[in-house]
This record gives C-alpha cells, sequence and structure tokens, in this order.
C-alpha cells in the first residue's frame, strides 16, 4: 500500500475534495467556501441540499454526466463544484455540457413558464489552459453570457467559475482576502504541518480537523490510500507525458540547428540537450 506521509488530506484527490465538500457533517465547509466565492453575486446562501451527483440523459444515446459535488441553496440555485486534476481536451465544452442538465431539470415541473433559477459551475483545476501558459498571474475566470460589442451581462443566470491553482502562488504573508485563504488551503493543505497563524478561525479551524489523517478509521485510511495513488499516478504519467514532450521538441530544434551547421555548445544553450546527445544526433 501507498506510504500516507502528510498529516492532512490532499484536496484534489477524489476521497479528499469530497471529504471536505461532500460530506453531510462538514457541509458548513462548503457553505462557507461558496458564500465567499459568490458574495459579490449572489448574496448570503442560507443552507445547502446535496443531491445526486449522477444525471442521465433524456435518451439512451445522451452520454452520462458524473459531478464531483451537486448541491441546491434555499433558492432553488444549482451548484456544480468540480475538482480536475488533469487537462483534457474539449472541457469546456464538457463542463458547459454539464450545466445543462440542471436547467433541463426545471422544465420537468407542470406549468412551467420558463422562468429559470441561477446555475453556477465552480472548476477547482489542477492545470492551466493553453492560452495562459504565459500569463502566470492569471489564475480566475469568472465567466457569463455576454454582449461583444457593449460588454455587458446578457444573461446573469449561468456562471461558469474556474480556478487555474497552479497559477495561484500567493504565500501566507500574500493573502489579502478571505476567499485567498480558502485557495490558500485548497493548494497547500497537504504540505502544512499545523495551523498557520494567518488561518486561524473557526471556519479553518475546523478545515484542518477534518482533514487530519491520524483520525482517520482503517476503512477511511485505506480508501484514501488508493485515491492518493491514482493521483500520484495520474500525475506522474502527466508529468512524463509532458517532459516527453519536451525533449521531442528540443531534438526537434537540436537538428534544425545541426542542419544550419551551429556549434554544438551553441545548441545545447539553448535545447537544454546535453552534448553528448547532441553529436550522437549529428552522427545519425
Amino acid at each position: 500500500m501507498t506510504e500516507v506521509r502528510e498529516k492532512y488530506i490532499n484536496p484534489f484527490t477524489d476521497f479528499g475534495f469530497k471529504r471536505l465538500f461532500g460530506e453531510e457533517p462538514n457541509k458548513v465547509l462548503l457553505l462557507d467556501f461558496l458564500n465567499e466565492l459568490l458574495k459579490d453575486q449572489q448574496g448570503k446562501i442560507v443552507d445547502l441540499t446535496y443531491l445526486k451527483t449522477e444525471q442521465l440523459g433524456k435518451t439512451e444515446i445522451d452520454r452520462k454526466a458524473i459531478f464531483d459535488l451537486y448541491c441546491e441553496n434555499e433558492k432553488g440555485e444549482k451548484f456544480i463544484v468540480e475538482m480536475q486534476k488533469s487537462k483534457q481536451n474539449f472541457f469546456k465544452d464538457r463542463s458547459v455540457y454539464y450545466s445543462t442538465f440542471p436547467i433541463q431539470e426545471q422544465a420537468e415541473k407542470s406549468d412551467w413558464n420558463y422562468e429559470l433559477k441561477a446555475v453556477y459551475t465552480i472548476g477547482i483545476l489542477d492545470f492551466v489552459f493553453d492560452t495562459d501558459k504565459n500569463k502566470s498571474v492569471k489564475y480566475r475566470y469568472d465567466v457569463k453570457l455576454q454582449d461583444i460589442e457593449t460588454n455587458k451581462t446578457f444573461y446573469d443566470k449561468l456562471t461558469f467559475i474556474y480556478f487555474e491553482m497552479p497559477n495561484f502562488n500567493k504565500t501566507i504573508e500574500q493573502i489579502e482576502t478571505r476567499f485567498d485563504k480558502w485557495l490558500y488551503v485548497l493548494k497547500n493543505l497537504h504540505k502544512l504541518e499545523r495551523l498557520p497563524e494567518g488561518l486561524k478561525e473557526e471556519i479553518f479551524e475546523k478545515v484542518f480537523e477534518v482533514a487530519e489523517i491520524s483520525k482517520f478509521t482503517r476503512e477511511e485510511y485505506i480508501s484514501y490510500e488508493d485515491s492518493l495513488k491514482y493521483y500520484r499516478d495520474l500525475k506522474n504519467s502527466l508529468d512524463t507525458a509532458r517532459e516527453e514532450a519536451i525533449e521531442k521538441r528540443d531534438v526537434e530544434i537540436a537538428k534544425s540547428m545541426l542542419a544550419d551547421n551551429l556549434p554544438v555548445e551553441l545548441i545545447s544553450k539553448h535545447t537544454g540537450l546535453s552534448i553528448e546527445k547532441i553529436e550522437s544526433l549529428r552522427d545519425h
């Protein structure tokens, strides 16, 4: 079995994310997170009800949608909250597709007049969008339907919010808002040994209490180990693929520079490849 050495869970594992935000006894954590996230948009959420995370389409050919968390507030507004561990092709398409299920559900009521309750899709991402590869300071997207000419919101009941967590690099000393504290906790919880001084509030004390691995039952511990192993295997596979892609690119650049008879030392400097590797490319 995987040896768990951290004191607190990794929120990017399925078990860790649902331990913090998906269990009824800990619902106050999700409530606080959403209230801090959305307080400028929709006011205070008083209560949340967890809904089934699996949604089936109307026909056999419809694809199944499985959310990490799906809940409803006291006003009937719906919230999809997901932790996305890896970049996927058509991720934005998938996210929009998921948002249609809470919309379709509202049509099932009799004598419906087409008035919709708001739907929020929130993605906490362990990757950055391709368009942001060179924008290390941007980590949050707030997306609504908007008029292109006026830049004004055309429809405010459908909201997508994404957090590119690799780009959130604030230290505990740099935190400016209470929501920054939440993002800091989500990114760093599994690296910490104790509750930092700057997070000593009741809600974060509960986070650290819920997340402490030593308090798990044996069954919970085994489930977390399995979830952590899956996360690490996935991360290692992605890191390996990324490194191989970078090396392949550097090899192609080196071949091109060799064709132009540039010095081996210069090629090594610009590609990061060893002189031995470059000389082997030249020999072939």
